[in-house]
């Protein structure tokens, strides 16, 4: 590798122990990512605030670099989105124990390092010009957004990864930086007419589910969409790339919306998506039952978002309706709060009984679940994750007009509450099979770590696993309906499967089940994982990659497994295999 000297130079310690760490995890990455060069990014954004998100083991990172004068930021680097607004606490009546001394300690943490607490996920709504050059960025829905519609150029970086570029301020040369691999590998032929925001955010939630582990998606799903109407307003294109993105597409092409994809002979997928397949999807997603809150704004809303909801409410209000309990709660920016607070929006919306919240997004709060157990939203990407660990809410979707009539008249549905269990989940698409006879194995791993042995019994699924909400943070207890391992805890395993999805506060959960020893002994990925990777070489847990087959295929659930590095190179051998059920 070519590392450039001032990269060296804080690997020898020279610019302090935070720097140090950060430049060892940046050139882990770059080793298993197989990146000769690194690249000099000119802004970072940040994920992993929320006290529910990150949780104890962002809190304890976060400690363990105070003190350290030099440890601070060298680029402009912004913040994700907290866990609530501070003005607005006793209206959003969280019950969480001593919830705000944790949140702003972690901002406080995070101002400490020189990082701009703009506490919003969508850094590409600020109106300001950070949409070219190369970042590094941790937030899903940005990371889609910004490489589909901007000129700005980021790999899909952990809130770990970003953190550790923002403060090298170097980033390794790979993946979605390099043109070649800027290529679609789904195509997906729209044939309904996609009239609503909502329908956006289906269709990208709809192309996540369809993903087979077979597919060869070595930096994820990254659909080239035809049969898309003329037009979409900033509003759509931000719905389907944050839907998208809960499935780990860093970014997308749509025909007519985007710059023209690049020629493919072979897509890894052929999709076509049907009127009567989002009519199934609305179907199965609207609320069957009494409705308790109505969250609009995952992502945080845009100016027109809200505008819009505004204009519903007001066609209500004229009529003599009025919002009761604070129903309707909206998420924005603060940069957005302030254009809304001063065209009138914000007095509008709180007049008809609706509260405006800022700094803070619907998936990243905890809701007091003595007055909330049912949620209605427009956003997929609310529902993927509030239906998650995070909250365990039963969250139905439909249209913000729906959405607003639902927060206008508590008793448009008299039905019970609807609960998870009642939810159907369709198993996930796994290829395993149950596999016999000797196994070794070479693989990789990184270059902080030079030696260990492990021995133990072989946690296995070909099918990624999402660490924030699928992950109970406490327990290390997997739990996502349809999953293979779901109800199975990676507690003292080697945890083997193809990388990480969804969120990129992954690492963060990663580290406070290894912190309080209830993550795994030993990692094994297939691809690259910028989720995964972090994690394991800040707490130097024995991690291996990049193995000459697959080893989610070739190892089974239960085999005593021995795995070892040794001058670089890692071999996995099965000692003994698992019967077969």
């Amino acid at each position: 590798m070519n590392v450039p000297s001032e990269l060296i130079s804080m690997l020898e310690g020279k610019h302090g122990t935070t720097k140090q760490k950060a430049a060892r995890l940046v050139v882990d990455l770059a080793s298993s990512a197989g990146a000769i060069d690194f690249v000099r990014c000119e802004h970072s954004h940040v994920s992993g605030v929320s006290v529910i998100t990150g949780g104890h083991g962002l809190r304890r990172f976060l400690s363990d670099l105070a003190g350290d004068d030099r440890g601070v930021v060298s680029i402009p680097t912004t913040l994700n989105s907290a866990g609530c607004d501070r003005e607005k606490m006793e209206e959003m009546g969280i019950d969480y124990p001593d919830f705000l001394k944790h949140q702003f300690e972690i901002i406080d943490a995070y101002n400490n390092l020189g990082i701009e607490a703009t506490l919003s996920c969508t850094p590409y709504d600020r109106g300001i010009d950070l949409a070219e050059g190369i970042g590094s960025w941790a937030e899903s829905n940005a990371v889609c957004f910004s490489n589909s519609y901007t000129s700005l150029i980021t790999n899909r970086e952990s809130g770990l990864s970003a953190l550790a570029t923002a403060l090298t301020g170097w980033a390794p040369l790979w993946g979605l930086h390099i043109e070649k691999n800027r290529v679609p590998n789904i195509h997906v032929t729209v044939k309904c007419s996609m009239e609503n925001i909502s329908d956006w955010s289906v269709l990208g939630d709809w192309i996540g589910k369809q993903i087979r582990p077979e597919w060869k998606l070595p930096w994820g799903m990254m659909p080239h969409i035809s049969g898309l109407p003329d037009y979409a307003s900033f509003e759509m294109r931000k719905a389907l790339t944050a839907a998208a993105a809960n499935y780990g597409c860093p970014m997308l092409w749509a025909d007519g919306h985007t710059a023209v994809p690049p020629t493919v002979d072979n897509y890894e997928g052929e999709l076509v998506f049907s009127e009567d397949d989002l009519q199934l999807r609305y179907q199965e997603l609207s609320p069957n039952g009494i409705v308790d809150l109505v969250v609009i704004g995952c992502p945080q809303a845009s100016v027109g978002e809200v505008r819009t909801t505004a204009s519903y409410v007001r066609s209500k209000m004229e009529n003599g309706g009025i919002i009761p309990d604070s129903r309707l709660w909206i998420f924005t920016s603060g940069h957005n709060y302030d254009i809304l607070e001063s065209d009138g929006t914000v007095d509008l919306l709180e007049e008809a009984g609706a509260l405006v919240l800022k700094d803070t997004c619907p998936e990243v709060t905890p809701y007091n679940r003595n007055k909330y157990n049912h949620i209605l939203t427009n956003s997929l990407k609310a529902e993927h994750y509030l239906t998650s660990g995070l909250n365990k809410m039963p969250t139905s979707v439909s249209t913000i007009l729906d959405c607003v009539e639902h927060a206008f008249n508590p008793n448009l549905i008299d039905s019970p509450r609807p609960t998870l269990d009642s939810i159907i989940i369709k198993p996930m698409h796994s290829n395993k099979t149950h596999r016999n006879g000797s196994l070794e194995i070479i693989g990789k791993s990184l270059p902080s770590q030079k030696e260990w042995s492990i021995e133990g019994q072989a946690l296995v699924t070909d099918v990624p696993i999402t660490y924030l909400g699928y992950v109970n943070r406490d327990t290390g207890i997997i739990e996502e309906k349809g999953h293979p391992l779901d109800g199975t805890a990676i507690e003292d395993t080697i945890l083997i499967y193809p990388k990480g999805s969804g969120s990129t506060v992954a690492p963060f959960v990663l580290m406070g089940l290894i912190y309080t020893g209830k993550g795994p002994r030993a990692i094994v990925n297939c691809d690259v994982c910028p989720l995964t990777l972090p994690a394991a070489s800040l707490l130097n847990v024995p991690y291996a990659h990049g193995f000459e087959s697959d080893p989610t295929l070739e190892v089974n659930t239960g085999d005593q497994v021995s795995i070892k590095l040794i001058e670089g190179v890692v071999s996995l051998s099965v000692i003994s295999r698992v019967s077969e059920d």
